[in-house]
């Protein structure tokens, strides 16, 4: 017979899985949780709002292909924390979020008037893969094996733990602990794909007349890039991404028509007479997969592969569904078609088809890159992330938040590397990326990272340069400053003139879309990070080059003209996105 303290059997669990780093907010109901992290290896990061902590902790596994874990106290911890579950869900990052609760005698149900206390896993479970609370000590192992168990099945998302103080801090006897290696209770292999199906997808894209490979997020987190470019180029094919897959393939590979190059992206999605698409649900940034932005049924034949069976013909019909890993997948097709290219003919209109596609995608590029010519102060947006990639280079990080400043960032940058890129693509959640940024640095503290962000952003979660002095994190945020609500301001600008007749209003002008400056780098200073201030698109460089020779997390203050910030590239587009295709 020995004895256990709950939190500690729940951080040695977490060691076996391999965790070494977790985010949270300390608080006195999980006391026995938080104290074990030493003994097991384990690094508290702590932010200065819950809600960061999950998005650290989704940034962290997207880039290290780990199980990003946060924590959060109960009640108003996990009131606070509910964003960053929504999101970090969305966007498909494996999380584990631990929570604490009261004691049994007085919660699920509420006793009646219980202090700090809501019915915190129905809440989550409605925005969760799962949410669970643990009845007991001796039923700790169990619901803890099965939060993992589901987090590892199918397309990654947030499972939710949620334990009662008692357990997390009490003294229990016990004969022993029924711990268990991952291997023992989870899946730890990829779901491979059979030998005949890659066999049979092989046959059908070496046929193809124009075959086209598209990727979604599946594939990064995966870790399958190398096996996708492997496939594309040994096919020739055009390739497009999702939004959330950015950087899967590199912006500057000969085959690969990046986000912006809108046009070119929609021929060759509509053109193709065979789709081949892994790790993705064909969403409404990529218009549901119908025309006339994708081929017509009766025209455009499509193989899916995703390791969540529900994502299967979600959107559009398939050919061949498959349920498979995307990296299992990738590397035995990129085998296959080594072993049996398509012929010499094919493979020669394939590339050609490419050629001409990318040479269109080029034009756009030319076009869009004239804006960089524009040397008034205060600056146009297009010049930060470009003298970002100058002066970083493809080692960064870049992380996208904000509305209008998102869309700049998105259009103006290079992104070669499939851990290059951050943003919530999925939900566009503003103020996330100030934590995504610190998560990134934490998961690849080699590198440079730099967070690209509107000032209406910033001001979500601005508390966390503190956060990143405190732990040393050199992370630089660009702050795009037009002190307005870009994109709000601009369709206010729009659909107002539409809507006022009809309420029956003569009120002029926008409604609140404005707002008073913050001095962003002083913000910083007074925070213990490096602060610089640049209207002049010619000192930026030398802005960067300070921030990083000071090795402290900076801030630039960048001022944009906010007239200009306005006209993003590809608000139409976006718009179109919202609408049924066709309609």
């Amino acid at each position: 017979m020995g004895q256990f303290v709950g939190g500690e059997v729940l951080a040695r669990m977490l060691a076996a899985e391999g965790v070494e780093v977790v985010f949270g907010i300390v608080d006195g109901t999980y006391m026995g949780f938080f104290a074990s992290f030493e003994k097991h290896g384990i690094r508290l990061v702590s932010p200065r709002h819950e809600t960061s902590a999950a998005h650290m902790a989704g940034a962290y596994a997207r880039l290290t292909g780990r199980l990003g874990v946060c924590m959060a106290s109960n009640g108003p911890g996990v009131a606070n924390i509910l964003p960053g579950i929504a999101v970090e869900n969305g966007e498909g990052n494996r999380v584990l979020v631990i929570t604490s609760s009261r004691r049994p005698q007085i919660a699920y149900p509420d006793r009646g008037g219980t202090y700090q206390y809501f019915n915190q896993t129905g809440v989550t479970r409605a925005m969760t893969k799962w949410s669970g609370t643990v009845p007991s000590f001796d039923r700790l192992p169990e619901m803890f094996r099965r939060a993992l168990r589901i987090s590892w099945a199918g397309r990654p998302g947030v499972v939710h733990l949620d334990v009662p103080e008692t357990v997390m801090n009490g003294v229990f006897e016990a004969d022993n602990v029924d711990l268990r290696p991952p291997a023992a209770y989870r899946r730890t292999e990829p779901v491979a794909p059979t030998a005949d199906q890659i066999d049979r997808v092989a046959e059908l894209l070496c046929q193809a007349q124009r075959p086209h490979v598209h990727a979604g997020s599946g594939v990064l987190h995966a870790g399958a890039s190398a096996a996708l470019v492997d496939v594309a180029e040994a096919l020739g094919a055009t390739v497009t991404t999702s939004w959330a897959a950015r950087g899967v393939m590199p912006d500057n590979h000969p085959q690969l028509l990046p986000i912006w190059a809108m046009q070119p992206v929609n021929r060759a999605r509509s053109e193709a007479d065979l789709v081949l698409v892994v790790g993705g649900r064909l969403g409404e940034t990529d218009w549901w997969g119908k025309p006339p932005y994708w081929g017509r049924p009766e025209s455009q034949r499509m193989i899916q592969v995703d390791v969540d069976e529900q994502n299967l013909g979600l959107n559009k019909a398939a050919e061949m569904a498959i349920v498979a890993d995307a990296g299992a997948f990738l590397s035995a097709l990129a085998a296959r078609l080594t072993q049996s290219p398509p012929d010499d003919s094919r493979l020669r209109a394939n590339r050609a088809r490419a050629d001409e596609l990318a040479e269109a995608a080029g034009q756009i590029r030319a076009q869009f890159d004239m804006a960089l010519e524009n040397p008034a102060v205060p600056m146009h947006s297009s010049q930060v992330p470009v003298a970002c990639r100058r002066v970083m280079g493809d080692d960064a990080v870049m992380v996208f938040d904000g509305g209008n400043t998102a869309v700049w960032a998105s259009f103006f940058s290079e992104i070669n590397r499939p851990d290059g890129c951050l943003s919530t693509f999925k939900f566009g959640m503003l103020g996330a990326g100030v934590a995504q940024a610190l998560g990134a640095q934490i998961a690849r503290p080699d590198s440079h990272v730099v967070c690209i962000i509107g000032d209406g952003a910033m001001a979500f979660h601005v508390q966390e340069l503190e956060t990143a002095a405190r732990h040393g994190l050199p992370v630089i945020y660009m702050v795009l400053c037009d002190r307005q609500w870009g994109m709000v301001k601009l369709t206010q600008s729009i659909g107002l003139g539409m809507l006022r007749p009809v309420i029956g209003t003569g009120q002029k002008g926008t409604i609140n879309a404005d707002f008073d400056e913050i001095a962003f780098d002083k913000v910083a200073e007074a925070m213990g990070c490096h602060g610089e201030r640049v209207s002049d698109p010619n000192e930026l460089d030398d802005a960067l080059r300070r921030s990083l020779e000071s090795g402290k997390p900076a801030v630039i203050h960048v001022d944009v003209d906010p007239n200009l910030h306005l006209m993003a590239p590809g608000l139409q587009e976006f718009k179109d996105m919202h609408q049924e295709p066709g309609s």
